[in-house]
């Protein structure tokens, strides 16, 4: 059995991250409404336009999530071994790890400044490795799992933000480091669950970090832009700046509990409630609704039970009100935040529930006017239809990242383990040193 990332990287233009020995990289999408799993081989770089091509791919209704949370470890693990059983079939190698993206655990942003002396000379790489180390320890969090660090900018003696600061001559060199969270039961609960599909944990990754490497143009990124990206049992928020991920944040409302609501409105089937909504759905009124009826099958399990039958704005009616809310918590969320979402930055929507009728209208009215759009994968152009919806952002995700990047000051592998906290260092960081050396041998 090939394992997966086994090594640190194999396969041309492949990064680290879920590499196996041979160069194919294996995401797994487990999210409320389905887990999908990809798999790119070393041929799948396409580095003339910056895709990637997804050699194999699975995809099945999700079991035991609910609410943006692990709830039956045994349906979920269930649910994820036939999902990759699916993307294997023609697969010359078994898959026996992969790189998880998710959006359970409440994960959420970090931002720590820190400056370390220089004494009036030249930077070298081991200063930069003094100010990252710095940073992690400054870091308290208490119950989370970092799963993302990224460097957002250096500055030398309080002055502009400069790519490679190495070579200045400064005082001070100063760092603002991003580090992504999830709770750590959540992570406990994820490591079981990939155990159970007798899968290895190669890293988890931050779904909506991940759907915004698949779907966000290079200038959205610097001009500030925030990939909201609307699942199943949550929604969640990428923001950029300056090219930059500067933020991750989110609300455990999804798409189910649109569903969840028409079932209760209409005392219909949750199966009648999601037929109702991916049928007829809509988040805006419409003349052409006035009078129409749809039909759902009753609830309950009598056969004879006759249909319920309904004007379709009413189905709007119940639908909107959830959306809406939705999304005013998603806004709420960020401006308390205090994350740098200039006036001008614009909203991308991703997710299968951004597929509803009239949400990107919502978006405009409820984010004060900003230009919102709808995204799919477009950093995967050659997805077979049934998998190339707004809802497969984040497993395509995972493959850019692993092809192009963004390197990380700590790979995501190494943070299966890593602590951080107050009183480390870089040496007492369960040897991160060596991987801060490779990663600045690698973005500089």
């Amino acid at each position: 059995m090939t394992r997966l990332g086994g090594r640190e990287k194999t396969g041309e233009g492949l990064g680290s991250l879920g590499v196996g020995k041979s160069g194919a990289v294996t995401a797994l999408d487990l999210g409320a409404s389905k887990v999908a799993c990809f798999i790119m081989t070393p041929d799948g770089v396409r580095r003339a336009d910056q895709t990637v091509r997804v050699a194999y791919m699975g995809h099945v209704q999700s079991r035991g999530l609910r609410g943006g949370a692990l709830v039956d470890l045994e349906q979920a693990a269930d649910a994820v071994s036939h999902a990759v059983q699916r993307a294997e079939r023609d697969h010359a190698d078994a898959v026996s790890g992969a790189v998880v993206t998710t959006a359970i655990g409440q994960q959420y942003g970090h931002r720590i400044a820190t400056s370390v002396s220089l004494g009036a000379r030249a930077i070298r790489d081991s200063d930069l490795f003094r100010a990252i180390a710095s940073a992690l320890g400054r870091a308290n969090l208490p119950g989370r799992r970092p799963i993302h660090i990224l460097p957002l900018r250096w500055t030398v003696d309080a002055g502009p933000p400069v790519r490679d600061p190495r070579g200045l001559t400064g005082d001070q060199l100063g760092l603002e480091l991003l580090i992504v969270t999830m709770a750590e039961t959540a992570f406990t609960s994820l490591s079981h669950c990939l155990a159970l599909a007798h899968l290895d944990l190669e890293g988890v990754v931050s779904a909506p970090f991940m759907s915004a490497l698949s779907v966000l143009e290079e200038d959205e990124k610097e001009l500030g832009c925030a990939c909201i990206d609307m699942g199943g049992g949550s929604t969640t928020a990428a923001v950029f700046a300056g090219g930059s991920l500067v933020h991750v944040d989110g609300v455990p409302v999804g798409g189910v509990h649109v569903t969840q609501d028409i079932a209760r409105g209409l005392s219909t089937s949750m199966n009648g409630a999601e037929r109702l909504k991916t049928m007829h759905g809509s988040c805006m009124a419409s003349a052409h609704e006035d009078g129409e009826q749809i039909e759902a099958p009753a609830r309950g399990d009598d056969p004879n039970a006759p249909p319920i039958r309904v004007d379709r704005g009413i189905v709007t009616n119940i639908i909107a009100p959830r959306v809406e809310e939705t999304l005013e918590l998603v806004r709420d969320r960020l401006k308390q935040s205090g994350a740098p979402f200039e006036p001008g930055a614009s909203i991308v929507l991703t997710g299968g529930a951004s597929q509803l009728v009239g949400v990107r209208e919502m978006a405009v009215r409820v984010f004060d006017g900003r230009p919102v759009r709808l995204a799919r994968p477009m950093r995967s152009p050659h997805l077979a239809d049934a998998a190339s919806g707004p809802g497969f952002c984040a497993a395509s995700g995972v493959l850019v990242r692993a092809a192009y990047g963004p390197r990380e000051a700590v790979s995501a592998k190494k943070m299966l383990s890593a602590r951080i906290g107050p009183g480390a260092t870089a040496q007492g960081q369960d040897g991160l040193v060596p991987r801060m050396i490779r990663w600045v041998a690698e973005n500089f």
